[in-house]
């Protein structure tokens, strides 16, 4: 009884002692810039419990200001209010002696962070190291901190940045983390068995979705898991969508860029690098998964027009100027529906072409220049169903490091029925492939900034074309166009390759390239100069055909 009475007075008169210290060395530490609150302390001091209620730590916008006057302030401030902090474990023996803090376990419950960020340009001069950063702030009160075990329960954050007269939100909510054996002593971070001072960290994030600034996107995901154990990172569900209506898009473009949707089943990453994140601020995984979803694009002629300089913007180009260092080996993807949409200003018809279940790899992803020095090509090799029917086999080469967009591309196209083309031919081009079979297409293509060239081999038969009126004419002109049909079936294209003399006709391309015309749309004009020539439609064909329009 008397112990226990003695017990009582002693932690009744050191509460209030230790909540001044902790006040006092927040305040000191943060040069007055932090105030810590709490509502209660429950003490035990023979397990070693200290459980804080309703915990906030505020930042004081006037010593802030003050700070910023002085050039001394921080780009970003934090404004923590918690339920509840409870530490357990902790070995009051080796704080006081030894000076080594030892816990067991904290778990903060129902976390909200609220991140100000607010860049200063002094503070870019500032030398900073952040093997030392963390330790220097504790290492005149302890030696050490070690913890076994943090766990982080219904985390809501709010990252605000303000910068250049304007601020962006990112919000997350219902967040879970787990730290694993953290250490802090002046020798943990340069550990490179260590993340961020712990040799172990999870992540789960059960959804999110950000407004990207200055852009007409927002980009999302269902669920995310992150292990550092397995260096493992799971998306569920990422998606890439317009927050905008289409036809807003389209009437407010003045870049001719294409509307992307993007929606992906998952994302998985293996083997990453977190070191690399930390040493080189390098994203970086030896293996991402890219499992199911669907990937459009779609452009509305209505509005937009080829009239915008595209050079230089080819995928190995735009990777290369990306403001992030990023290093993947191998993207493996697998069973993805992939859409090309376009609406005719002329006809007021929208085609489409698909590759459906596309499936293969791209390798040395990469914008690192010092990693390209011993690789200096991106590939990728891919397999897919042409508008549902013809097995397409492409493989493509970006030199990365190329000062003119060097890249190649070659591929085979299996049989098929040239119909199917018309979904994209028809709304497009109103015209009609009435017949015709693909028997093999085979190409070999180079290219840079300015021209494309190679060869293209086609084999087909039984190819016939049906030119069309356009919507809207005369109901007794509707459908073929008699005439000019006749004349382009038999007189301007060969129905077959070999033709009916057994001549067999090779694409020789030499593609000039349009400067206004995007790397996908200059690959398909070279194709398709290569198949004109296998047909036999020359360019003085074409002109003939025209004249009797």
């Amino acid at each position: 009884m008397t112990a226990l009475v003695v017990g009582s007075y002693y932690i009744g008169n050191w509460k209030p002692k230790i909540k001044g210290k902790l006040e006092e060395m927040v305040r000191q530490k943060s040069q007055g810039l932090y105030t810590l609150v709490y509502e209660d302390m429950e003490l035990r001091a023979l397990t070693g419990t200290v459980r804080l209620r309703n915990v906030e730590l505020v930042p004081d916008s006037i010593v802030y200001n003050d700070q910023v006057a002085t050039k001394i302030a921080p780009d970003d401030r934090f404004h923590v209010r918690l339920a509840s902090l409870e530490v357990e474990g902790v070995s009051l023996w080796s704080a006081l002696i030894r000076k080594e803090l030892s816990i067991r376990y904290v778990t903060l419950n129902d976390a909200e962070v609220r991140i100000l960020s607010e860049p200063h340009a002094y503070n870019d001069t500032v030398k900073y190291n952040r093997d030392t950063a963390l330790y220097d702030r504790i290492n005149d009160v302890f030696k050490s901190i070690q913890i076994d075990k943090v766990s982080v329960e219904h985390l809501n954050i709010v990252y605000s940045k303000t910068e250049n007269g304007s601020t962006n939100e990112i919000k997350a909510d219902s967040m879970r983390f787990r730290f694993y054996d953290i250490l802090i002593d002046e020798n943990a971070a340069k550990d490179s068995m260590r993340v961020y001072y712990c040799k172990a960290l999870q992540v789960d994030i059960p959804k999110f979705e950000y407004d990207i600034p200055n852009s007409p996107y927002k980009v999302g995901f269902d669920h995310l898991e992150m292990d550092s154990r397995n260096n493992e990172l799971m998306l569920a569900k990422l998606g890439l969508s317009p927050k905008i209506r289409k036809v807003d898009y389209f009437r407010d473009d003045k870049q001719n860029k294409a509307l992307i949707f993007l929606n992906f089943d998952t994302v998985k990453l293996e083997k990453i690098r977190l070191r690399d994140l930390i040493d080189r601020e390098r994203i970086s995984a030896a293996y991402v998964h890219v499992r199911g979803g669907t990937a459009s694009f779609h452009k509305d002629k209505r509005f937009q027009q080829d009239n915008v300089n595209k050079i230089g913007e080819a995928p190995h180009q735009k990777i290369m100027g990306v403001n992030q260092l990023l290093y993947f080996d191998t993207i493996l993807v697998d069973g993805v529906y992939l859409s090309y949409h376009e609406l005719s200003g002329k006809y007021l018809r929208e085609g489409v072409i698909t590759f459906e279940k596309v499936h293969g790899n791209i390798t040395n992803l990469t914008n690192d220049t010092s990693q390209l020095e011993k690789d200096g090509f991106m590939r990728a090799d891919l397999r897919a169903s042409l508008m549902g029917s013809g097995r397409l086999h492409a493989r493509f080469g970006f030199d990365m490091l190329s000062k003119n967009g060097s890249h190649s591309y070659a591929g085979t196209l299996g049989s098929m029925e040239v119909s199917a083309f018309n979904r994209i031919i028809t709304p497009l081009l109103n015209l009609q492939f009435a017949s015709g079979n693909v028997r093999r297409i085979r190409f070999d293509m180079q290219g840079n900034d300015y021209r494309n060239w190679g060869k293209l081999y086609f084999d087909y038969d039984q190819l016939k074309v049906n030119l069309l009126y356009p919507p809207g004419a005369e109901s007794n002109k509707r459908g073929k166009r008699g005439i000019l049909t006749f004349l382009l079936n038999q007189l301007l294209i060969n129905d077959s390759n070999p033709d009916a003399n057994e001549v067999y006709h090779i694409g020789e391309v030499d593609y000039e390239r349009v400067p206004e015309y995007s790397h996908f749309k200059t690959i398909w004009k070279s194709l398709q100069e290569g198949l004109q020539q296998t047909v036999g439609l020359s360019e003085s064909s074409k002109r003939k055909l025209k004249e009797r329009e």
